[in-house]
Protein backbone atom coordinates (compact mmCIF):
# COMPACT_ATOMS: atom_id res chain seq x y z
CA UNK A 1 0.00 0.00 0.00
CA UNK A 2 0.50 3.29 -0.66
CA UNK A 3 1.16 6.28 1.67
CA UNK A 4 -1.57 9.91 0.73
CA UNK A 5 -0.19 11.76 -1.96
CA UNK A 6 2.37 14.47 -0.84
CA UNK A 7 1.98 17.98 -1.95
CA UNK A 8 4.04 21.34 -1.81
CA UNK A 9 1.38 23.20 -0.74
CA UNK A 10 -1.75 23.10 1.00
CA UNK A 11 -4.35 25.44 1.35
CA UNK A 12 -7.03 25.92 4.26
CA UNK A 13 -10.20 28.01 4.12
CA UNK A 14 -12.89 29.01 1.88
CA UNK A 15 -14.02 29.12 -1.55
CA UNK A 16 -16.82 31.68 -2.57
CA UNK A 17 -19.17 32.46 -5.42
CA UNK A 18 -17.76 35.26 -6.88
CA UNK A 19 -20.48 38.22 -9.06
CA UNK A 20 -18.92 40.69 -10.66
CA UNK A 21 -20.61 43.73 -11.70
CA UNK A 22 -19.50 45.96 -13.82
CA UNK A 23 -20.99 49.42 -12.18
CA UNK A 24 -20.14 50.89 -8.92
CA UNK A 25 -22.21 48.94 -6.42
CA UNK A 26 -24.40 51.99 -5.50
CA UNK A 27 -25.30 52.52 -9.05
CA UNK A 28 -26.50 48.90 -9.24
CA UNK A 29 -30.10 49.10 -11.28
CA UNK A 30 -31.93 46.01 -12.53
CA UNK A 31 -30.94 44.80 -15.38
CA UNK A 32 -27.21 45.94 -14.48
CA UNK A 33 -24.67 43.07 -16.49
CA UNK A 34 -23.17 40.64 -14.13
CA UNK A 35 -21.20 37.81 -14.25
CA UNK A 36 -20.26 34.73 -12.22
CA UNK A 37 -16.87 33.37 -10.98
CA UNK A 38 -15.41 31.87 -8.22
CA UNK A 39 -12.97 33.19 -5.49
CA UNK A 40 -12.01 33.59 -2.06
CA UNK A 41 -8.68 34.18 -0.17
CA UNK A 42 -7.74 30.29 -0.60
CA UNK A 43 -9.03 29.87 -4.15
CA UNK A 44 -6.90 32.82 -5.03
CA UNK A 45 -3.64 31.93 -3.00
CA UNK A 46 -3.97 27.47 -4.32
CA UNK A 47 -4.37 29.07 -7.92
CA UNK A 48 -1.06 31.36 -7.79
CA UNK A 49 0.55 28.43 -6.02
CA UNK A 50 -0.32 25.85 -8.54
CA UNK A 51 0.96 28.37 -11.36
CA UNK A 52 4.23 28.88 -9.41
CA UNK A 53 4.66 25.40 -9.66
CA UNK A 54 3.92 23.64 -6.67
CA UNK A 55 1.67 20.37 -6.14
CA UNK A 56 -0.97 22.39 -4.70
CA UNK A 57 -4.83 21.13 -2.90
CA UNK A 58 -7.28 22.54 -1.55
CA UNK A 59 -8.68 21.71 2.01
CA UNK A 60 -12.31 22.98 2.08
CA UNK A 61 -15.81 22.60 2.61
CA UNK A 62 -18.18 23.57 -0.19
CA UNK A 63 -21.96 23.23 -0.58
CA UNK A 64 -24.21 20.90 -3.10
CA UNK A 65 -26.19 23.29 -4.39
CA UNK A 66 -26.18 23.81 -8.47
CA UNK A 67 -23.30 26.20 -7.94
CA UNK A 68 -20.80 23.75 -6.33
CA UNK A 69 -20.40 21.89 -9.42
CA UNK A 70 -18.98 24.18 -11.90
CA UNK A 71 -17.06 25.56 -8.13
CA UNK A 72 -15.22 22.87 -7.96
CA UNK A 73 -14.70 22.53 -11.72
CA UNK A 74 -13.27 25.96 -11.80
CA UNK A 75 -10.91 25.09 -8.88
CA UNK A 76 -9.63 21.93 -10.85
CA UNK A 77 -9.54 24.02 -14.15
CA UNK A 78 -6.53 26.34 -12.63
CA UNK A 79 -5.03 23.19 -11.75
CA UNK A 80 -5.44 22.86 -7.71
CA UNK A 81 -6.45 19.12 -6.86
CA UNK A 82 -9.87 19.33 -5.55
CA UNK A 83 -10.04 14.96 -4.32
CA UNK A 84 -10.14 16.18 -0.36
CA UNK A 85 -12.53 18.58 -0.28
CA UNK A 86 -15.71 17.94 1.73
CA UNK A 87 -18.95 18.95 1.08
CA UNK A 88 -22.19 20.40 3.35
CA UNK A 89 -25.60 20.20 3.02
CA UNK A 90 -25.46 24.25 3.24
CA UNK A 91 -25.40 27.17 0.41
CA UNK A 92 -21.75 27.93 -0.58
CA UNK A 93 -20.72 31.77 0.58
CA UNK A 94 -20.54 34.21 -2.33
CA UNK A 95 -20.00 37.87 -2.72
CA UNK A 96 -20.90 40.81 -4.82
CA UNK A 97 -18.13 42.73 -6.54
CA UNK A 98 -17.05 45.86 -8.10
CA UNK A 99 -14.00 47.48 -9.37
CA UNK A 100 -13.00 50.21 -11.30
CA UNK A 101 -9.60 51.30 -13.46
CA UNK A 102 -8.23 52.21 -10.59
CA UNK A 103 -8.43 49.09 -8.47
CA UNK A 104 -10.43 50.51 -5.74
CA UNK A 105 -13.27 47.21 -4.70
CA UNK A 106 -15.98 47.26 -3.18
CA UNK A 107 -18.16 43.82 -1.98
CA UNK A 108 -21.08 42.81 -0.50
CA UNK A 109 -20.33 39.58 1.55
CA UNK A 110 -23.44 36.25 1.99
CA UNK A 111 -21.83 33.09 4.19
CA UNK A 112 -23.55 33.41 7.60
CA UNK A 113 -24.09 29.82 7.80
CA UNK A 114 -22.44 28.97 4.48
CA UNK A 115 -20.61 25.36 3.78
CA UNK A 116 -17.38 26.49 4.49
CA UNK A 117 -18.32 28.51 8.35
CA UNK A 118 -18.66 24.50 8.99
CA UNK A 119 -15.32 23.30 8.76
CA UNK A 120 -14.09 21.87 11.99
CA UNK A 121 -11.35 20.01 13.82
CA UNK A 122 -13.02 16.60 12.09
CA UNK A 123 -12.14 17.81 8.69
CA UNK A 124 -8.93 18.41 9.83
CA UNK A 125 -8.53 15.29 11.45
CA UNK A 126 -9.92 13.44 8.17
CA UNK A 127 -6.60 15.70 7.08
CA UNK A 128 -3.79 15.24 9.04
CA UNK A 129 -2.00 12.49 7.30
CA UNK A 130 -1.76 14.72 4.10
CA UNK A 131 -0.96 18.09 6.44
CA UNK A 132 1.84 15.86 8.28
CA UNK A 133 3.46 15.58 5.09
CA UNK A 134 3.05 18.55 3.25
CA UNK A 135 5.89 20.81 2.73
CA UNK A 136 3.76 24.40 3.18
CA UNK A 137 0.62 25.36 4.66
CA UNK A 138 -1.39 28.43 3.83
CA UNK A 139 -4.73 29.62 5.69
CA UNK A 140 -5.89 33.16 7.03
CA UNK A 141 -7.82 35.25 9.61
CA UNK A 142 -10.23 34.71 7.42
CA UNK A 143 -10.67 31.22 7.56
CA UNK A 144 -10.35 31.45 11.47
CA UNK A 145 -13.33 34.30 11.57
CA UNK A 146 -15.87 31.92 9.83
CA UNK A 147 -16.71 30.17 12.83
CA UNK A 148 -15.92 28.98 15.79
CA UNK A 149 -15.24 25.70 14.50
CA UNK A 150 -13.43 27.11 12.08
CA UNK A 151 -11.15 28.92 14.42
CA UNK A 152 -10.09 25.56 16.00
CA UNK A 153 -9.51 24.20 12.79
CA UNK A 154 -7.21 26.59 11.36
CA UNK A 155 -5.34 26.49 14.96
CA UNK A 156 -5.29 22.16 14.56
CA UNK A 157 -4.02 22.18 11.26
CA UNK A 158 -1.34 25.41 11.87
CA UNK A 159 -0.02 23.28 14.99
CA UNK A 160 0.05 20.04 12.93
CA UNK A 161 2.34 21.36 10.22
CA UNK A 162 4.62 23.02 12.92
CA UNK A 163 4.97 20.17 14.35
CA UNK A 164 5.73 18.16 11.23
CA UNK A 165 8.77 20.75 10.38
CA UNK A 166 6.50 22.02 7.90
CA UNK A 167 6.15 25.74 6.24
CA UNK A 168 3.00 27.98 7.78
CA UNK A 169 2.25 31.14 5.93
CA UNK A 170 -0.46 33.46 7.39
CA UNK A 171 -2.52 36.23 6.65
CA UNK A 172 -4.00 37.83 9.50
CA UNK A 173 -6.75 39.55 7.00
CA UNK A 174 -8.76 41.37 9.22
CA UNK A 175 -12.57 42.11 8.46
CA UNK A 176 -14.43 43.91 10.55
CA UNK A 177 -17.82 42.26 9.23
CA UNK A 178 -16.86 38.73 10.29
CA UNK A 179 -14.73 38.82 13.67
CA UNK A 180 -13.84 41.71 16.54
CA UNK A 181 -10.81 43.39 16.54
CA UNK A 182 -9.94 41.19 20.00
CA UNK A 183 -11.31 37.75 18.66
CA UNK A 184 -8.79 38.48 15.50
CA UNK A 185 -5.96 39.59 17.80
CA UNK A 186 -5.99 36.17 20.03
CA UNK A 187 -6.12 34.31 17.11
CA UNK A 188 -2.89 36.10 15.81
CA UNK A 189 -1.22 36.14 19.04
CA UNK A 190 -1.36 31.82 19.25
CA UNK A 191 -0.77 31.73 15.02
CA UNK A 192 2.16 34.28 15.17
CA UNK A 193 4.50 31.51 16.53
CA UNK A 194 4.09 29.17 14.54
CA UNK A 195 4.36 31.19 11.68
CA UNK A 196 6.86 30.80 8.83
CA UNK A 197 5.90 34.04 6.84
CA UNK A 198 3.34 36.63 8.00
CA UNK A 199 1.69 38.42 4.92
CA UNK A 200 -0.46 41.33 5.94
CA UNK A 201 -1.27 44.88 4.80
CA UNK A 202 -0.34 48.38 6.00
CA UNK A 203 -2.12 50.18 7.28
CA UNK A 204 -5.35 48.50 7.35
CA UNK A 205 -4.40 45.19 9.02
CA UNK A 206 -1.04 46.79 11.11
CA UNK A 207 -3.55 48.84 12.56
CA UNK A 208 -6.08 46.69 13.80
CA UNK A 209 -3.79 44.28 14.36
CA UNK A 210 -0.63 45.52 16.40
CA UNK A 211 -1.74 49.43 16.44
CA UNK A 212 0.64 51.46 14.07
CA UNK A 213 0.48 52.62 10.28
CA UNK A 214 4.17 52.13 10.17
CA UNK A 215 5.22 49.35 7.65
CA UNK A 216 8.65 48.90 9.58
CA UNK A 217 6.93 48.86 13.45
CA UNK A 218 4.12 46.71 12.00
CA UNK A 219 6.70 44.50 10.79
CA UNK A 220 8.48 44.37 14.09
CA UNK A 221 5.42 44.30 16.31
CA UNK A 222 4.34 41.19 14.77
CA UNK A 223 7.84 39.73 14.86
CA UNK A 224 7.76 39.68 18.39
CA UNK A 225 4.92 37.91 18.48
CA UNK A 226 6.23 35.43 16.87
CA UNK A 227 6.60 35.17 13.68
CA UNK A 228 9.55 34.34 11.83
CA UNK A 229 9.28 36.78 8.59
CA UNK A 230 7.15 39.22 7.85
CA UNK A 231 6.28 40.96 4.31
CA UNK A 232 4.02 44.44 4.42
CA UNK A 233 2.33 45.76 1.66
CA UNK A 234 2.37 49.33 2.04
CA UNK A 235 0.89 50.71 -1.15
CA UNK A 236 0.73 49.75 -4.69
CA UNK A 237 4.61 50.38 -5.33
CA UNK A 238 6.31 48.69 -2.24
CA UNK A 239 6.87 46.49 0.39
CA UNK A 240 8.14 45.66 3.32
CA UNK A 241 10.39 42.61 4.33
CA UNK A 242 11.13 41.56 7.77
CA UNK A 243 13.33 38.35 7.99
CA UNK A 244 14.87 38.98 11.28
CA UNK A 245 18.01 40.25 9.95
CA UNK A 246 17.13 43.15 8.94
CA UNK A 247 13.83 45.21 7.16
CA UNK A 248 14.23 46.46 3.85
CA UNK A 249 11.59 48.04 1.43
CA UNK A 250 11.41 46.65 -1.95
CA UNK A 251 10.00 48.34 -5.66
CA UNK A 252 7.03 46.17 -6.29
CA UNK A 253 7.37 45.57 -10.37
CA UNK A 254 4.90 48.11 -12.02
CA UNK A 255 1.56 46.84 -13.95
CA UNK A 256 0.81 49.86 -16.36
CA UNK A 257 -2.55 48.77 -16.78
CA UNK A 258 -4.14 47.64 -13.19
CA UNK A 259 -7.85 46.85 -13.13
CA UNK A 260 -8.66 45.19 -10.26
CA UNK A 261 -6.68 44.26 -7.20
CA UNK A 262 -8.69 41.36 -5.32
CA UNK A 263 -6.86 38.47 -4.82
CA UNK A 264 -3.46 40.48 -5.37
CA UNK A 265 -2.45 39.84 -1.49
CA UNK A 266 -3.41 36.19 -1.80
CA UNK A 267 -1.93 36.04 -5.21
CA UNK A 268 1.28 37.07 -3.14
CA UNK A 269 0.92 34.46 -0.60
CA UNK A 270 0.62 31.74 -2.84
CA UNK A 271 3.34 32.12 -5.22
CA UNK A 272 5.94 32.94 -2.05
CA UNK A 273 4.93 29.98 -0.17
CA UNK A 274 5.02 28.04 -3.37
CA UNK A 275 8.57 28.89 -4.37
CA UNK A 276 10.00 28.65 -0.61
CA UNK A 277 8.37 24.89 -0.83
CA UNK A 278 10.04 24.17 -3.84
CA UNK A 279 13.62 25.63 -2.50
CA UNK A 280 13.57 29.01 -3.44
CA UNK A 281 15.60 31.35 -1.03
CA UNK A 282 13.06 33.97 0.83
CA UNK A 283 14.61 36.84 -1.33
CA UNK A 284 13.47 35.05 -4.95
CA UNK A 285 10.90 34.01 -3.49
CA UNK A 286 9.42 36.93 -2.20
CA UNK A 287 10.63 38.80 -5.98
CA UNK A 288 8.53 36.21 -7.55
CA UNK A 289 5.41 36.78 -5.57
CA UNK A 290 5.54 40.60 -5.95
CA UNK A 291 6.00 40.21 -9.45
CA UNK A 292 2.79 37.79 -9.87
CA UNK A 293 0.69 40.07 -7.41
CA UNK A 294 1.69 43.17 -10.06
CA UNK A 295 0.59 40.67 -12.74
CA UNK A 296 -2.66 39.81 -11.43
CA UNK A 297 -4.37 43.44 -11.23
CA UNK A 298 -4.68 43.17 -15.02
CA UNK A 299 -7.68 40.52 -14.33
CA UNK A 300 -11.35 41.29 -12.76
CA UNK A 301 -11.62 39.33 -9.69
CA UNK A 302 -10.03 37.35 -7.51
CA UNK A 303 -8.82 34.12 -10.14
CA UNK A 304 -9.38 36.67 -13.41
CA UNK A 305 -5.60 36.96 -13.96
CA UNK A 306 -3.37 34.26 -12.57
CA UNK A 307 0.23 34.60 -14.47
CA UNK A 308 2.24 31.74 -15.81
CA UNK A 309 5.27 31.46 -13.97
CA UNK A 310 7.22 32.03 -17.10
CA UNK A 311 5.95 35.29 -17.50
CA UNK A 312 6.63 36.22 -13.58
CA UNK A 313 10.40 35.08 -14.06
CA UNK A 314 10.40 37.05 -17.01
CA UNK A 315 9.17 40.65 -15.27
CA UNK A 316 11.37 40.11 -12.23
CA UNK A 317 14.43 39.63 -14.53
CA UNK A 318 12.99 42.97 -16.01
CA UNK A 319 11.98 44.73 -13.53
CA UNK A 320 16.06 43.57 -11.87
CA UNK A 321 17.50 45.22 -14.56
CA UNK A 322 15.50 48.37 -14.46
CA UNK A 323 16.57 48.67 -10.67
CA UNK A 324 20.54 48.14 -11.55
CA UNK A 325 20.05 50.83 -13.62
CA UNK A 326 18.56 53.33 -11.91
CA UNK A 327 20.80 52.46 -9.41
CA UNK A 328 23.71 53.17 -11.78
CA UNK A 329 22.02 56.20 -12.89
CA UNK A 330 22.39 57.96 -9.29
CA UNK A 331 25.59 57.13 -8.69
Amino acid sequence: MTGPQQYDVLVLGEVLVEIHVATALRDAVDGAPARVSYSGDALNAAAAAVAAGARTALLAVVGEDELSLPLLARAAALGVDVSHVRRSPRPNGAYLLSADTEGDREFVYWRTGSAGSTLSVEHVESWRELLTGSKALITSGITGALSPSSREAVLVAAEAVHEAGGHLSYDPNFRSRLTSRGEARSLLARMAPLTGLLKTSCPADALAMVDTDDPAEAAARYRALGARTVAVTAGADRLLLDDGTRAVYLPVPRNPAPVDATGAGDCFTGTATARIALGDTLADAVAYAMAAASLSVSGRGGTGRVPDFSETAALVAAHRDHVLRAGRATT
